[in-house]
């Protein structure tokens, strides 16, 4: 498969990107929330109940992956990215190092990982990956984010896609303006203006094929403590418009993180997205904790509970599969609740 048809298989209608990349530091605050131990045997129950749902056929068109799950093998036979490929959606894998503090700044990150890149492309290829995922962070902040931090974690996005696609995977570039703050809706849409303009300068200048890529961005959403809060409706408008303005036609598809909302602020937000949408881009979901909260508070209660766990997993999936299609309503979380 050519990147281009890898891209718009993991973004196709009614499907998303399933975001279960947790570093083994990550997964430990959320499996300490429900009072599971953190072992590389909880870790791996959880993900392969998630992996082996319903849902992964019809809902999810690919999964990243982080470094241990990729190279582990499933107690039902398979390997993951097997196990993965088998519900047919497409493996994936994190490839950054994680966000360390910018030189020359007093408060803002640099995401690393360029360093011996190329060689564990070729090693994650072998393993079964198709795609990966390099994430930049941007703070909003009266003084934030920098020229520096703009600039600086655009051309490492670039530098990272340009390897990814020479090591034939898709690489899904995701520049995530964080919602901390107390900032409007007006100020997340010139900061991710600037942001995306700036991603596809370095991408270009790279000579990145936009066609074997998936966008990873934020919604335009005012800050979690700005007390000025914006509709769906109003959300969705300048998200759109934002993509309009600052994202080649070439991109076949954006999938947005969750960023902070919880599972039905994500699922209602991309869904009004999707009722407006007018572009060509297949516009969907890569959620992590907007997929798995639910999930994750049932393996809290009881792991062996296998049904139950996959119960709550294929809920939401399912629920913004209809989100990706501008199909959901609020009363299909009543209905199937009852």
């Amino acid at each position: 498969m050519d990147l281009n048809n890898i891209a718009k298989k993991m973004c196709a209608k009614g499907k998303g990107i399933l975001a279960a990349d947790e570093s083994t530091g990550t997964i430990a605050k959320r499996f300490k929330s429900i009072n599971v131990e953190n072992i590389e045997k909880n870790r791996l129950g959880f993900r392969q109940t998630l992996f082996n749902s319903s849902a992964m056929k019809d809902c999810i068109g690919g999964v990243i992956l982080f470094d241990e799950t990729i190279r582990q093998k499933t107690t039902l036979g398979p390997t993951i990215p097997e196990l993965i490929t088998q519900q047919g959606a497409i493996p994936g894998i994190k490839v950054d190092k994680g966000a360390k503090q910018l030189a020359g700044s007093t408060d803002e990150t640099i995401t690393e990982g360029l360093d011996g890149l190329r060689e564990r492309l070729k090693e994650y290829y072998d393993l079964g990956a198709r795609f990966t995922k390099w994430r930049a962070v941007y703070k909003i902040d009266k003084n934030f984010p920098s020229a520096q931090s703009i600039k600086s974690n655009a051309h490492a996005l670039a530098r990272y896609a340009a390897l990814v696609q020479e090591a034939k995977m898709v690489p899904i570039v995701e520049p995530e303006v964080l919602m901390d703050g107390d900032h409007n809706i007006m100020k997340c849409y010139t900061v991710t203006t600037d942001v995306l303009n700036e991603c596809y300068n370095e991408l270009e200048l790279q000579k990145v094929d936009l066609k074997g890529t998936v966008l990873k961005p934020n919604m335009i959403i005012p800050g979690s403590e700005c007390k000025d809060k914006s509709n769906a409706l109003e959300i969705a408008k300048k998200t759109i418009e934002c993509l309009k303005k600052n994202v080649p036609t070439d991109v076949p598809g954006i999938a947005f993180l969750s960023g902070g909302q919880s599972e039905i602020e994500s699922t209602r937000n991309l869904n009004e997205i999707n009722k407006i949408n007018d572009t060509n881009f297949l516009i969907t979901f890569s959620y992590g904790r907007g997929l798995q909260a639910s999930a994750l508070k049932e393996f809290g209660k009881n792991q062996n509970n296998i049904e139950n766990i996959q119960k709550a997993f294929n809920h939401r999936a399912k629920m913004n599969g209809l989100s990706s299609k501008g199909e959901w309503a609020e009363s299909l979380e009543k209905d199937s609740a009852a």
